[in-house]
């Protein structure tokens, strides 16, 4: 055989040698099937020496492609290597199991990549479990802070003095940690409602004895919180005053009474409601005195703040309408009329805008009041009586009210009118306006002979005092202590009974009315 044949058998030999171990590369680092069907391509193109590639070259390029696979190989092994570190670090802070990469020893870029998106998963998972913890161990020492709470379990221990690193951030954890919280905020809510009711009694207990300022100054530090301590200190003084109270029985009583009345007022209670709790009249000061008004003090207020919102509803109707009845009683009032600066035509307004909105909210509380009762199945009384009987009454006795006051007027003019026309009118108070300057002689000589002589027996002049003198079918005087009436007898006619004459001039001087010869100057009598 010649050389040459065999040194082509010998390079057929280590090409396949080459094959063989570029398989088992491919094979040990992960390379899949369609990869290694394109690698062994690009070696048989080499093997056919395209491009007019030597077998020298092609076994460079071989190892060169080896060198790189081992340099691959090598990276991912240590970039595994890192990634178990860390997943084991951080599965072991949160308690969760580690990740399993399988049994091959280099793992492919894909698994490769899974395991880094797996690892970024447990960090974040991390940062927000510490996160929460964070919060949550701030908030508990707080609470064990008001609540003057050591911690007494291993667990407490750990989250308020452990470092908060080494803390296990497992779900298990983080949720006995809400848990805990949960509980010691609980305890912290009850407390401050006890310290809450505390505080009530000792200011209810302040008013009724009148304890003074500067008593009340003394525990005003306490007056605030809810700690063991401050608890401690309210109970105290609760304790001192119910001591107190019952050396001040009486005293108490009556406070307490005071604040039975405000109640049955704003609870629109009537006279016979009153009465019914007997124990406020009685004059034995004892403690089951006591316990029987603070029972129906309690009693009481539930009441009115069950009721609150109708009980408003009614106050508020009640002064509208008080405020109407006083617009009313104004508006018949003749002397608002002299009224200046604009308050008439205020009044008259907001009378005007009553009478619209009191019936409104009339219907309004009836709406309000019928449900009440339909979900209570009793009625709403206000003094003793429904509601809306109630306004019933309150409007119709508005209305008898005018018409009586109309029914008086009518009879009040009836009888002036009755009175002039048999008496004459008196004269009337000079106005304002026309000023007080007395009268020359010359108006009044004016007055008698122009004004006069065109009276007729029926006429009417107004006298130098502003008033009106009406001519009377009978020339008598009125009844004593009454301001004399000068009549004229210009028209011509004889003036019946004129021999009482005398009689009238009597009655005048003896009335001591007598007018001046000035001012009578110019009239017959």
């Amino acid at each position: 055989m010649r050389r040459s044949e065999v040194l082509a058998e010998e390079s057929i030999v280590c090409l396949q040698k080459a094959l063989n171990h570029l398989r088992e590369i491919w094979e040990l680092i992960g390379i899949p099937e369609d990869q290694r069907l394109q690698r062994t391509e690009v070696v048989k193109k080499h093997i056919k020496e395209e491009g007019e590639t030597t077998i020298l070259q092609l076994e460079k390029d071989l190892r060169t492609q080896v060198e790189l696979m081992r340099k691959q190989k090598k990276e991912r092994k240590q970039e595994l290597k890192l990634l178990q570190e860390q997943d084991q670090e951080l599965c072991e802070i949160l308690c969760m199991p580690h990740y399993d990469v399988g049994s091959t020893s280099v793992p492919s870029l894909e698994e490769l990549s899974q395991f880094r998106q797996h690892v970024a998963t447990l960090r974040q998972a991390k940062a927000s479990r510490h996160e929460e913890f964070v919060n949550l161990k701030r908030q508990i020492i707080l609470c064990m802070e008001e609540l003057d709470h050591t911690p007494d379990t291993s667990f407490e221990r750990d989250v308020v003095c452990e470092d908060e690193d080494a803390f296990c951030l497992s779900l298990e954890n983080i949720t006995t940690l809400q848990k805990l919280l949960r509980q010691l905020e609980m305890r912290k809510s009850q407390n401050e409602a006890v310290c809450e009711g505390l505080r009530a009694q000792i200011r209810e207990l302040w008013d009724r004895l009148q304890i003074p300022a500067e008593e009340r100054e003394a525990v005003a530090t306490v007056m605030t919180g809810s700690k063991a301590k401050v608890k401690k200190a309210l109970q105290l003084e609760v304790d001192r005053l119910e001591e107190l109270k019952m050396q001040n029985m009486k005293k108490v009583i009556e406070a307490i009474r005071v604040e039975l009345a405000q109640y049955w007022d704003q609870c629109f209670y009537s006279q016979e409601q009153r009465n019914a709790f007997a124990p406020y009249y009685s004059e034995d000061y004892t403690e089951n005195l006591l316990q029987l008004h603070d029972a129906e003090i309690v009693r009481l207020r539930n009441y009115y703040e069950v009721h609150k919102e109708l009980f408003e509803g009614v106050q508020k109707w009640e002064e509208s309408w008080k405020l109407f009845l006083e617009f009313e009683r104004k508006a018949s009032d003749p002397s608002r009329f002299t009224n200046r600066g604009g308050n008439l035509l205020k009044e008259e307004k907001q009378r005007a805008k009553l009478q619209k909105t009191l019936p409104k909210l009339e219907e309004e509380l009836k709406a309000r009041i019928d449900m009440w009762e339909q979900e209570h199945s009793k009625a709403f009384v206000v003094n003793g009586q429904k509601f809306m009987e109630y306004v019933t009454e309150q409007w119709e006795m508005h209305r008898l009210e005018k018409e009586r006051a109309k029914q008086e007027r009518q009879l009040k003019n009836k009888k002036q009118t009755e009175t002039e026309m048999l008496y004459g009118s008196a004269p009337r108070t000079p106005n304002k306006r026309r000023g007080l300057a007395p009268n020359t002689p010359g108006k009044v000589r004016k007055l008698n002979t122009t004004t006069m002589s065109n009276a007729t027996a029926n006429s009417s002049i107004r006298p130098i005092f502003g008033g009106t003198i009406y001519r009377s079918p009978v020339s008598r005087l009125p009844p004593s202590g009454s301001k004399p009436v000068v009549t004229s007898s210009c028209s011509g006619k004889k003036t019946p009974h004129a021999s009482r004459h005398g009689a009238n001039k009597e009655n005048l001087e003896l009335n001591g009315s007598i007018l001046s010869a000035r001012t009578l100057k110019g009239f017959q009598i």
